[in-house]
């Protein structure tokens, strides 16, 4: 019985550990309120990793694939403390890269290439209050590359 007891002990603690932590993110947290300056809006992140982010969501509310490749962990927490009636966040990094954004209700917003860019860029209205995890992914699994990642009203 004890044998059995130590056993459920160990599955739990590895099932404790593959879980993603919520609330925590690879390279930090921006908390946006209305009227932000620009730099409460940037971050600096790596991409990398080999969890497909389709996992998170196949597609988001306007129908735009959630594609690429990142960490399981979302790389940024975005806060918005009031209601946005209009944001936009884009990649820079000089390569392709992809966004997918998951907010409160599991609003799910997704990106790709920009007009001009091969990075990538989500345009959004009426987001709500709440916390947002932010992805930053590549095409190919396991691409690590620097970049910025931009908030705007």
């Amino acid at each position: 019985m004890r044998w059995l007891h130590s056993r459920v002990w160990v599955a739990l603690a590895v099932a404790l550990s593959a879980t993603p932590a919520f609330s925590q993110a690879n390279f930090g947290k921006l908390k946006l309120s209305s009227g932000f300056s620009p730099s409460a809006g940037q971050a600096s992140g790596r991409t990398g990793g080999t969890y497909s982010l389709s996992s998170i969501a196949n597609s988001d509310r306007q129908k735009k694939p959630c594609i690429g490749y990142g960490s399981e962990t979302p790389d940024h927490i975005m806060v918005l403390e009031s209601n946005f009636p209009k944001l936009a966040v884009e990649v820079n990094s000089g390569k392709d890269t992809t966004l997918v954004i998951r907010g409160p209700n599991n609003l799910i917003l997704c990106g790709d290439d920009t007009k001009t860019s091969k990075d990538a860029s989500v345009e959004a209205a009426n987001l709500p209050p709440g916390e947002y995890s932010v992805w930053v992914g590549t095409l190919k699994a396991g691409q690590r590359w620097n970049y910025t990642l931009t908030v705007r009203q």
